[in-house]
């Protein structure tokens, strides 16, 4: 594997200041510009990338790839978070621009987002010229960018590919393996990602780069100092390593009355506060059972931003989520994470960061017995490196881009 490439404009450095670079007088291809984004490339060396997403995960963790890319990049929003509160919150400071198309696909079904999200995207395709799509996890947008980058016969890039849970009931691990299957490079975090790339077929240094994962580079560069910190959690009533950060959204966990009102009745019993910014989704679910007085019982918040959520993440004294991102940024901040899940696809963490926990009573026994020695628990995680690599995989993830389009 090729070392990771400079960065020659400052592009990265810029961004993780969040801010706006030096450039050129005069018009640039490609819309407005983007102050404070860090954008690099003074010119566009070839037709544009598209860069298609629609949640705050995918943008946190393609902020470094647009760095990068420069005005090369061209930023599409299906608005697959269609609820204002999430909307609102998950670009501004991250240091992502602002998108230069926006689908707004809003809410609707499963099926409703995925193909109203293609049709847009594919008219976008046939009516400007792009190099390539870049699409980011297991989303619907992903999936959509996928198809639509199918269809207009346009070389794919899937970042943080490979992933598998091997749980068909999860719809995610249908909409990554099929972006993996239709992609022409696929990123892969780890090793373990890329076996099981080569396990269905996919395989070879030009369909397959082990770059790390691009979440460790954006937790390092928006995580929140100490006085910072500090003042999220004065703001929030809760002391350092005297609270519980929980989050929950997946449907299997909040979709039915019995296992979500289970959930918070084992948040609510834990020794300590609990942390719950609430997701849209997961307060109109709790709404619908009749479930606020448990929610009651806990620290409930509207939907935070990345670098509050962070802040709060590396001064928990542990976590509780059915988040994917969760698990890897825990190996980052040093924090361990009980998964409310039947299965993950992320099994670099397990027995050091994570741990597996069904939904129902072993959740509160979980949390409690690392509770009961939580400061031998921080210490031990803080000597352990993130399997998730060592902050480079934007880096390595556009040189494995330019080697794809360079080859063309």
């Amino acid at each position: 594997m090729k070392q990771p490439r400079e960065d020659p404009t400052g592009a990265v450095a810029r961004l993780n200041r969040l801010d706006p670079p030096n450039r050129p007088d005069g018009p640039t291809r490609g819309g407005p510009e983007h102050e404070g984004t860090g954008v690099g490339h003074e010119h566009p060396r070839r037709a544009r990338i598209a860069v298609v997403y629609g949640t705050r995960p995918e943008a946190v963790k393609l902020r470094g790839v647009v760095a990068l890319l420069g005005r090369d990049a061209c930023p599409i929003h299906t608005g697959q978070h269609y609820d204002p509160e999430m909307a609102a919150s998950f670009e501004s400071g991250i240091g992502f621009p602002p998108p230069e198309h926006r689908l707004a696909i809003g809410g609707g079904s499963r099926g409703r987002q995925i193909a109203d999200a293609t049709v847009g995207l594919e008219s976008l395709f046939a009516a400007e010229r792009f190099a390539a799509v870049i699409v980011q996890g297991d989303t619907n947008t992903a999936l959509t960018g996928a198809l639509a980058a199918n269809v207009a016969r346009l070389p794919l890039v899937h970042v943080e590919a490979g992933l598998r849970s091997w749980d068909r009931e999860m719809p995610e691990e249908h909409n990554r393996t099929v972006v993996d299957h239709l992609a022409d490079l696929c990123c892969a975090p780890t090793v373990t990602s890329a076996k099981n790339l080569a396990h269905e077929g996919i395989s070879g240094d030009d369909r397959v780069a082990v770059t790390g994962n691009t979440v460790v580079e954006a937790v390092l560069a928006l995580r929140p100092d100490r006085a910072a910190t500090t003042a999220i959690l004065a703001a929030r009533g809760v002391e350092r390593d005297r609270f519980v950060l929980a989050t929950f959204h997946r449907p299997e966990n909040v979709d039915d009355p019995e296992v979500f009102s289970a959930i918070l009745g084992e948040l609510a019993a834990l020794p300590i506060p609990v942390v719950l910014p609430l997701h849209p989704r997961t307060a109109v679910r709790a709404a619908e059972a009749g479930l606020e007085p448990l929610l009651d019982k806990l620290l409930v918040a509207p939907p935070v931003g990345y670098r509050e959520f962070l802040g709060l993440m590396g001064a928990a004294a542990l976590l509780v989520s059915d988040s994917g991102g969760v698990q890897e940024e825990s190996s980052v901040v040093k924090r361990p994470v009980i998964v409310v899940r039947r299965s993950t696809e992320r099994p670099e963490v397990l027995g050091t960061f994570s741990r597996l926990v069904p939904p129902g009573p072993g959740v509160a026994a979980a949390a409690t017995e690392w509770l009961d020695d939580i400061a031998a628990v921080h210490e031990r995680l803080a000597a352990l490196p993130s399997p998730y690599g060592d902050g480079h995989a934007s880096a390595l993830t556009a040189a494995a881009i330019d080697r794809l389009l360079d080859s063309r």
